[in-house]
Formats: C-alpha cells, structure tokens, sequence
C-alpha cells in the first residue's frame, strides 16, 4: 500500500493512551481529506469499526499494518500513523500526549487539524 499526504516537513503529532493505540505504537497525523491521497493498495484494505461503527479502521490485507484511518473524532480528515511515513520525509516530530480518559475535551482541543 503506498499513499502521500500534504505536510509540513515539521510536524505534530499525538500519543493516545487508548489501548489500541497505546498497544499498536500509532503515532496520529491528522490531516485534512483533501491532503490524502492512496496512490496504491486500495484493493488490500481491509475495513473494521466498532462501537458507534463511526471510525473506519482500515488494515493492510497482507500485512495487518494500520497505515491510516477516518477517525470518529475527525470524519472529514484522515489520521495517518507518522510511524508509515517514509524516511527522510519529517525533519522533525514533536510528540504531544493525547489523554483519552479526557477524550471529549482532548478532541475538542483537535477539532481544527482536519480542516482546510
């Protein structure tokens, strides 16, 4: 699976302490839809959602990696594990916590990231 993303070569990223990200090591890049593009693998994806059914977890079919996905909190943008990006393409990452036992007012404070 390949994609490209419209980043600045510094960025932001977040480090929820949810279990499945805590878990699975996903480092969140949240950029709008318009900044995303999947350039290939589309026919490997592999979709699962659960609870409100609202956030699509999608998977790597032959690998199991979860490369991105359209978080619940952010519908019109795509959250991009910052661990998938090729090397040499961040200059710099500055990890900020994302508190989940807080998720309303944590993802309150997010709302602008998937935005134009």
């Amino acid at each position: 699976m390949r994609f490209e993303i419209d980043a600045p070569a510094h960025i932001e990223v977040l480090d929820c302490n949810c279990s499945i990200c805590r878990m699975t090591g996903f480092l969140h890049l949240i950029v709008p839809a318009a900044r995303f593009r999947l350039v290939a693998g589309a026919d490997a994806l592999v979709e699962y959602t659960f609870n409100t059914g609202a956030a699509k977890h999608r998977f790597c079919g032959t690998c199991g990696v979860k490369s991105f996905y359209i978080p619940r909190s952010h519908p019109d943008g795509v959250d991009v594990n910052a661990r998938c990006l090729d090397a040499g393409t961040v200059a710099s990452m500055h990890v900020v916590p994302f508190d989940d036992n807080d998720r309303d007012a944590a993802t309150a404070a997010l709302a602008h990231l998937s935005k134009d």
